[in-house]
């Protein structure tokens, strides 16, 4: 296993696994690596000017210095190689070595995730379908990761802490000390109750515009694919939607006004293939997912649904157990003729199926 405090010194000269990975098989070892002198390491080809600090920043014990500051602010460090780094994350390309996690980090295993992101200059419309999307997910047992901006990142954010019990990762664009926006500070407070806040840059990394674009790449790698709620053509948010398609990843998009410039970037990743939807079912059927909070919901809108009489038969149908015809008719003291056509409406709704021989199972 390769040393924690030499995956942070990396880390610290904005080295990912790429290069890493090159490193690797140009030394042929962790240990050869950190006996390296720059000039060996500047005769890699294409290497960049910052892998020769590397013996400098290895003399400094920056990796050290980290796993202190972590330690003194409650933080946890995971490499790639431990067992709570989220595979999904690390199957893409140039995942990070580490990541620093605030908050609950049990929040990374949960397999079924949604990237939400978006304009920082939103509509109400843009605000409260944000909100309503996460809510839904959050409400199916999805997390909803974002990246705490200002905007549809903020309300995709809050509409899943509405949902009691919703969990919400927030991937940040400069290190954990540092919180950007400002007056999101209380929103990640909330955050860290139940979900976490992620980061793959060193702990006093301070905020810069040349980290977010690299930051997304982590929010659609987290996710099963990407949700696009406002964007103009020109935006973080299409940003994301390229690295999850990248990645193999769903883009899903939602529609806006034609004569709203954020509305455009949505408008032309439709065209370009992106999934169109108007709610969470879409998003649900396209990745073919049937979570146990939806066939909850869905089962209890069916039941609402239900007339006396299909009531009656699903309560004497069992789901391993088949039940003939004739045996259905004497149980349930109903005509022949309405037994039949009740059990029809229950097979189109998909709760019984017929097998042969005229028997019936509840599904």
């Amino acid at each position: 296993m390769v040393s924690l405090e030499l995956l942070l010194t990396l880390n610290s000269l904005r080295i990912g696994s790429a290069f890493y990975e090159r490193l690797l098989r140009y030394f042929g070892s962790p240990e050869a690596i950190t006996s390296a002198s720059p000039e060996k390491i500047l005769r890699i080809p294409r290497v960049s000017t910052f892998a020769g600090e590397l013996p400098k920043a290895l003399k400094e014990q920056r990796g050290k210095q980290e796993l202190e500051l972590a330690r003194e602010h409650g933080i946890k460090i995971i490499s790639f190689e431990d067992a709570q780094y989220p595979q999904r994350l690390k199957s893409i390309f140039d995942y990070p070595l580490v990541l620093y996690v605030k908050g609950n980090i049990k929040a990374l295993d949960n397999e079924l995730t949604i990237a939400i992101v978006g304009t920082r200059h939103n509509s109400i419309y843009g605000q409260i379908q944000a909100e309503r999307i996460a809510y839904t997910l959050a409400q199916r047992g999805f997390c909803v990761v974002s990246g705490l901006a200002r905007g549809i990142d903020t309300y995709a954010h809050q509409g899943v802490l509405k949902s009691k019990g919703g969990q919400t990762i927030a991937v940040l664009g400069n290190g954990l000390k540092h919180i950007y926006p400002p007056e999101n500070k209380k929103l990640l407070e909330r955050i860290c109750e139940n979900g976490a806040v992620v980061s793959e840059l060193p702990f006093a990394m301070p905020v810069s515009k040349i980290n977010f674009p690299t930051r997304n790449r982590i929010i659609s790698g987290l996710s099963l694919g990407t949700v696009v709620i406002e964007a103009p053509l020109r935006s973080g948010a299409l940003i994301t939607a390229d690295f999850a398609l990248e990645q193999g990843r769903d883009v899903f998009a939602l529609p806006g006004k034609v004569d709203n410039p954020s509305s455009q970037g949505c408008h032309r990743l439709i065209k370009q293939g992106a999934k169109l939807i108007e709610g969470v079912e879409d998003i649900l059927d396209e990745l073919n997912i049937t979570s146990p909070a939806r066939e909850a919901s869905v089962g209890a809108r069916l039941a609402q649904s239900l007339s006396a009489n299909e009531k009656s038969l699903l309560s004497i149908l069992d789901t391993s157990e088949q039940l003939n015809i004739d045996d259905i008719i004497d149980k349930t003291k109903l005509p022949s003729a309405l037994v039949l056509t009740t059990l029809l409406t229950l097979e189109m709704k998909k709760l019984v199926r017929q097998l042969p021989g005229k028997s019936y199972i509840r599904i």
